[in-house]
């Protein structure tokens, strides 16, 4: 809910300038002493003492004020309250990320999987109304997140990826397995998994084809990514003695495999060459699996022109008592 102030007559502020105007010709004429509240002059007044000027002079801005507020209050000012409500229809997400030691190449910034870890956060912080799910996947794939609307846990858990923590290898068919058997019996009207990978499918005892044909058969979208960049990177490659060294070697993303998969299941293949191509990506899927939000307005008015009318009414009232009892003595 939001709240704010609204004038409902506006245009009663047109007097003002008017009002202004009014009182600059009275000064200019010299007529104030002959107009409908006569005053005495501020040389007499200073003959009784500054106070005395003092509660004159603020007689003066009472009045002054008292008109600012009348005409406040006809423009009739409104505090506004204001609900929205949002309905939608969400729709049921897995990440499916891969966490193979050659997602620490150095061909994005600071690497291939923090730059995905990233670009995936901002993307589920973007989609307040699904479930979101995440899976992981190397030489192994295991479940990270169910679905969940708490997309804080997701969050969390995306920042906590890291390479090393399964068996090294690319088991893709694997990670896209999980996917599917935590969104096979869901009821969402649309369920889609996010396949990120930068390699060569060469792990796992489920095949990559299969797992697309399982995904094709439960109503479930694949948008595949392939992430890397043309050429050689700068990657990490594991020695017989356990060591890793970073050195150049090809960029090698089975991309035929990858464009397979998504036609199959009805998505769509991307290849991400930098942050920004990632980045760009995410938007586009987001677009592509955007549902109409049902926005309903409900607004409440609290009239507030009683209290500023009767506030300039408490001010001329004020500035009266002034002049009757105090300005007409010193005339």
């Amino acid at each position: 809910m939001s709240s704010g102030f609204v004038f409902e007559d506006p245009w009663w502020f047109l007097l003002l300038p008017l009002l202004a105007f009014f009182w600059w010709w009275l000064q200019r004429k010299n007529r104030i002493a002959k107009a409908q509240f006569s005053v005495p002059s501020m040389e007499s007044l200073r003959t009784y003492g500054s106070w005395r000027v003092l509660a004159y002079r603020i007689s003066q801005g009472l009045l002054a004020l008292a008109t600012l507020l009348a005409i406040t209050a006809l423009a009739r000012p409104q505090e506004q309250f204001v609900e929205r409500d949002e309905e939608a229809e969400g729709i049921d997400i897995f990440l499916v990320m891969d966490v193979s030691t050659s997602m620490l190449a150095r061909d994005f910034t600071p690497d291939r999987l923090e730059a995905s870890k990233a670009v995936a956060q901002q993307f589920v912080a973007n989609r307040p109304f699904d479930q979101i799910g995440l899976a992981a996947f190397a030489g192994e794939s295991f479940t990270q997140t169910p679905l969940t609307l708490d997309h804080a846990i997701v969050q969390t858990m995306l920042g906590e990826l890291r390479a090393g923590l399964l068996e090294d290898g690319t088991a893709m068919g694997m990670g896209l397995a999980s996917a599917i058997n935590r969104l096979k019996d869901s009821e969402a009207p649309s369920k889609v998994v996010i396949l990120l990978t930068d390699g060569v499918n060469n792990s796992g005892y489920i095949d990559p084809q299969t797992a697309a044909g399982l995904a094709e058969e439960f109503g479930i979208r694949v948008y595949t990514i392939g992430v890397g960049s043309n050429g050689q990177a700068l990657s990490p490659i594991r020695y017989n003695d356990n060591t890793v060294r970073m050195q150049y070697v090809q960029v090698r993303i089975d991309e035929a495999l990858l464009r397979d998969i998504a036609a199959k299941t009805g998505g769509k293949y991307f290849r991400a060459t930098n942050n920004e191509s990632l980045a760009a990506i995410y938007a586009e899927i987001d677009r592509l699996e955007k549902r109409p939000v049902k926005v309903s307005v409900s607004q409440r008015f609290n009239d507030l022109f009683p209290w500023v009318l009767g506030t300039a009414l408490l001010f001329a009232l004020v500035a009266g008592i002034v002049r009757i009892f105090f300005i007409p003595r010193l005339v």
